[in-house]
């Protein structure tokens, strides 16, 4: 039998943090070695003792997390939410520069139909003259819009850009503010929290006549734990910076 992936769970004691460690802690092929919380340094860690180290901290910390992680020589998976193009720019920049065939994963969702709803809505954008967004979930989630919905309009956006489809229609003259979402690569995108939500998302694409909506539902952070589980096992043979999940599947 092959040696077990050793790996290391930053964020242990957060809701999804717990969720890796026992996912983890139940793969026979993967052996959890650190449950790292707030105050833990991760800089401490060594390819002797992990792997691969998976982060589900905050926004305010995630980004230090990895840097401190590539310079202790690990593969890093990140879930963590909040990620701007500046901060993934500044990992690929240290990833790329590292002596090691290091590889790092920022993924916005781990859910494989988050993932797919990602995928179909991208493919879908340049075909609909309009276009909005709803994520739902849990009033803890620190971060707003979610980086699901973040990066799914974003590729939504590039989309339109691409099949040189106009501006959205949109008559409004006057409205509270936020009424509208906030506006992210031209996609309207709304957010709500509430009390009993997970992680929910719904694309809303509309032309003269039809509608296509595209929703995903995630009921339970059991959910995403495949999808984490996969970009542990495979993560040590990409080397450099991956975004998204959908780069380790087969679509």
């Amino acid at each position: 039998m092959s040696e077990k992936i050793r790996v290391a769970v930053l964020g242990a004691d957060g809701r999804m943090g717990t969720a890796v460690c026992e996912a983890v802690a139940g793969a026979a092929d993967l052996e959890l070695v650190a449950r790292m919380g707030p105050g833990d340094d991760p800089g401490v860690l060594t390819p002797a003792d992990a792997d691969v180290a998976v982060d589900f901290t905050t926004p305010a910390a995630t980004e230090a997390n990895v840097h401190a992680l590539l310079d202790a020589g690990l593969d890093v998976v990140v879930g963590t939410s909040g990620w701007t193009a500046d901060a993934v720019e500044r990992v690929r920049a240290h990833v790329e520069a590292r002596p090691l065939a290091q590889g790092v994963l920022i993924a916005p969702n781990f859910a494989l139909s988050a993932v797919l709803t990602m995928r179909f809505a991208r493919q879908a954008a340049a075909y609909f003259e309009s276009a909005e967004i709803i994520e739902l979930h849990h009033p803890d989630k620190a971060d707003a819009p979610s980086g699901t919905a973040t990066a799914t309009a974003q590729a939504m956006g590039a989309a339109r850009a691409a099949a040189g489809l106009d501006a959205m229609p949109d008559a409004t003259t006057t409205a509270l503010d936020g009424a509208r979402g906030a506006d992210v690569a031209g996609v309207p995108v709304h957010s709500v929290r509430l009390r009993g939500l997970v992680a929910h998302q719904e694309v809303l694409l509309g032309n003269p006549g039809e509608q296509l909506t595209i929703r995903t539902d995630s009921f339970d952070r059991a959910s995403f734990m495949p999808g984490v589980l996969l970009a542990v096992r495979r993560i040590g043979s990409r080397p450099g910076l991956t975004v998204g999940l959908e780069a380790l599947l087969d679509l």
